[in-house]
């Protein structure tokens, strides 16, 4: 099955519940991606691993009343919530899709534009899932998404730290690629691989900012088991979390909860169809 580790991690009811949280991290990244974008009335645009759909709700609101959004994720409980903000907001214009974009077989018209905001990082066959898009899009059909650049550059995850107390990252199977928040870092090979999907007029811009949130935007103790951190080192775990956020420290106190300014590096691509 494509993606069969992603589905069940983003299908984990824990794991969802923690996302709105990371939600600060991610949002502060959509005013560049959809000036990328520059969605328009009366477009079609699917949004690409869509989770929560916040980034999904503004892009319906931006091509209404003719236009459509149509957000596709792994992951049913973020699905709900998408469909419950889409709700609250009044968009009538924004569907979600359960599905796997990888796996193709998308029952829906030809879309002008396609966007992803850090949901491309995790196929497990880049190549196929890429093409697979540009299959659904309009001749000349844009995609627009946004991923981090490598670790090195992102200070504030975890992984580092946390290295001796989860276990080593799973070498994929034959035919697989590796997926994670950082599997796209590599500008050259990002390029390559949507070339090698048949697009054109690639192009990367990368993009660096700060934002205030809380240590919950990057920890959640609720998650670690899924991590992989055993039971019985989770207040380690906890530990080195917080020693590690203490750089960042900038606000917070008395009943407030503390604030951490995180540097945030990612890269915008634009590619066409041809």
């Amino acid at each position: 099955m494509a993606n069969e580790a992603e589905r069940k991690r983003w299908n984990d009811e824990r794991w969802a519940a923690a996302w709105p949280s990371r939600e600060r991290l991610t949002e502060s990244v959509s005013p560049y991606l959809l000036a990328a974008a520059d969605p328009l009335t009366g477009q079609r645009v699917c949004d690409i691993g869509c989770g929560g759909g916040s980034l999904s709700i503004t892009i319906a609101q931006a091509v209404a009343p003719e236009g459509e959004l149509v957000g596709y994720d792994i992951s049913a409980p973020l699905l709900e919530l998408a469909r419950q903000r889409a709700d609250e907001a009044g968009v009538s214009n924004a569907h979600f899709v359960e599905t796997d974009v990888q796996a193709g077989g998308w029952d829906q018209p030809s879309f002008d534009l396609a966007v992803s905001q850090f949901g491309v990082m995790f196929f497990d066959e880049p190549t196929a899932a890429f093409a697979a898009i540009r299959h659904h899009l309009k001749p000349d059909g844009r995609l627009v998404f946004a991923c981090w650049q490598g670790v090195e550059c992102n200070p504030w995850h975890l992984g580092t730290a946390l290295r001796g107390l989860v276990p080593p990252p799973r070498v994929p199977a034959p035919g697989k690629s590796p997926v994670g928040p950082f599997a796209l870092g590599d500008d050259e090979y990002v390029r390559e691989l949507l070339e090698a999907a048949g697009y054109a007029a690639v192009h990367g811009t990368p993009h660096e900012t700060t934002v205030c949130a809380p240590a919950s935007a990057v920890v959640d103790r609720s998650v670690f088991c899924l991590m992989g951190i055993l039971p019985e080192s989770e207040e380690e775990a906890l530990k080195v979390a917080q020693n590690h956020l203490e750089r960042f420290a900038v606000a917070g106190t008395g009943e407030d909860e503390a604030l951490y300014e995180y540097p945030l590096a990612f890269t915008v691509y634009e590619a066409t169809k041809p």
